[in-house]
This record gives structure tokens, C-alpha cells and sequence, in this order.
């Protein structure tokens, strides 16, 4: 499926480019009407970043979120952004989050975030796993915000939650988050295959249709679309359409 995405940050729509929040582009104030646009549109499921709590764990926009979600219920969203604790989790799904994300905290400290599986189930949470990908072609997972390298591979990282039933992965080559260049496609493909379990959602790089369409074949079962959307490339009604029809 089409998974529109918005990134906040006090409010406001952003994009950061590969991650900088010293450079990130204002599309506006108003992300409800940009989410009842693509509910209205098609959308079925809806992806949130809190960047701010991202940064500022303690300055979370639990109002603001609480607010987009009650003006789109009952449409299932996910929600991510400097998930560190149990009460994060909690939060979220008061709020009226359908999924919690998270990122560096699972690969840093998977003990816990194991926990949060037993606790909340498999299904109340994706992994946000965020990959540079070496000369050698290792898939090295990203944390803090990219900012350091975890010394753990996409595929190790997976290897430590499967025994808990891990469900949803949010896979982003940072190589071409932002670039609207078009998804890594073998990546997913290869991942798809290894894991059949899981369901990957695709995230990074996706400026047209024929992106979307080229991932048709590679087993994932959602496909994150920000940039794009915001500067009009296409709509998520064109983008369901392609990705219905292949």
C-alpha cells in the first residue's frame, strides 16, 4: 500500500535532507488538511515523525498529534520519533496511534524494546531500521539520527527480534532519502526474500510513478511516500492507482 508520510516539527510540515536539521524545507502549517486530503485521496494508512520530540524527547507534540489523529480517525497511523522509553509507547498509543515506531532504541538497547513486544505485541510496533550500505555491500544500521554507525547489520538487527515476532520494518537507504531519485529496489527485493515473514515498508528516494511501480515486484508491502507528495510529483490517488496496477 501507499503510506503518505508527514515530518513536524513544532507544528509545521517539514523535510530534512539525509536527516540535517540544519537543513530542512517548510511545506506549510497545515498537516491535517494534508492528511484529510489523503484520506480523501485514498490513503489507508498514514506515517507521522515527531521531529521535535525527535531532538527533545520531553517536547513531544502529544497535543498536536492527538489533534491530527481525532481529525482523521479511525484511519490507522503510525507514529515515530525518539521512542527511548516504555512511556513513549504508552503515550503514542493513548493518543490514538494504530503503531508506535521505532528507531535507534531497538538497536541500541534491544533488550528492552524486546519488552515493549511482549508487552504490546508484535503488531503495535515497526522497526525503523536505517541503512548505509558499504563498499562491500554490508547494510550497516544507522543510529542517532544517522549521525553514527551501530556496528550491527539490517540483517543482524532483524535476527534479534524474529523470536518475538517481529512483524513491520521500515526500511530507509539513507543513500536516497530526500534525493527523488528512486527506491533502492534490490535492496527490498533481496530482504523480501530472506525475511517472508515480515512485511517491509519501503522508504527513501521515491520522486515518480515509475518508482513506485518498480518496486511492484519487490515483496514489499508498503511504500513511504513524503517529498514527493508534498511538491506534487503526483497524487496518492495516481500513486494507489500505479501501485494497484503494477
Amino acid at each position: 500500500m501507499i503510506i503518505p508520510a508527514l515530518d513536524l516539527i513544532e507544528g509545521t510540515v517539514v523535510r530534512l535532507h539525509q536527516g540535517d536539521y540544519g537543513q530542512q524545507r517548510c511545506y506549510g502549517s497545515d498537516p491535517l488538511l494534508r492528511l484529510q486530503a489523503y484520506r480523501q485521496q485514498g490513503a489507508d494508512v498514514l506515517h507521522l515523525v515527531d521531529l521535535t520530540g525527535a531532538k527533545d524527547p520531553a517536547a513531544r507534540q502529544i497535543d498536536l498529534l492527538q489533534r491530527l489523529l481525532a481529525g482523521i480517525a479511525p484511519a490507522p497511523v503510525q507514529i515515530g520519533g525518539g521512542i527511548r522509553h516504555q512511556d513513549d509507547v504508552e503515550a503514542l498509543l493513548a493518543a490514538g496511534a494504530t503503531r508506535v515506531v521505532v528507531g535507534s532504541t531497538a538497536v541500541r538497547e534491544p533488550h528492552q524494546v524486546q519488552r515493549w513486544f511482549e508487552r504490546f505485541g508484535a503488531d503495535a510496533l515497526v522497526l525503523a531500521l536505517d541503512v548505509r550500505i558499504d563498499d562491500a555491500g554490508n547494510r550497516q544500521v544507522a543510529v542517532s539520527g544517522w549521525q553514527e554507525n551501530s556496528g550491527l547489520t539490517l540483517e543482524q538487527v532483524i535476527g534479534q527480534y524474529q523470536p518475538y515476532g517481529l512483524k513491520h520494518v521500515l526500511c530507509t537507504d539513507i543513500s536516497r532519502d530526500g534525493t527523488l531519485n528512486g527506491a533502492n529496489v534490490e535492496l527490498y527485493r533481496d530482504i523480501c526474500a530472506r525475511f517472508g515473514a515480515i512485511d517491509f515498508q519501503a522508504s527513501g528516494g521515491i520522486g515518480s510513478l515509475d518508482d513506485i511501480a518498480s518496486l511492484k515486484g519487490s515483496g514489499v508491502k508498503g511504500v513511504i511516500v513524503g517529498r514527493a507528495l508534498l511538491e506534487d510529483k503526483f497524487s496518492v490517488t495516481e500513486a494507489i492507482q500505479c501501485w494497484q496496477n503494477g
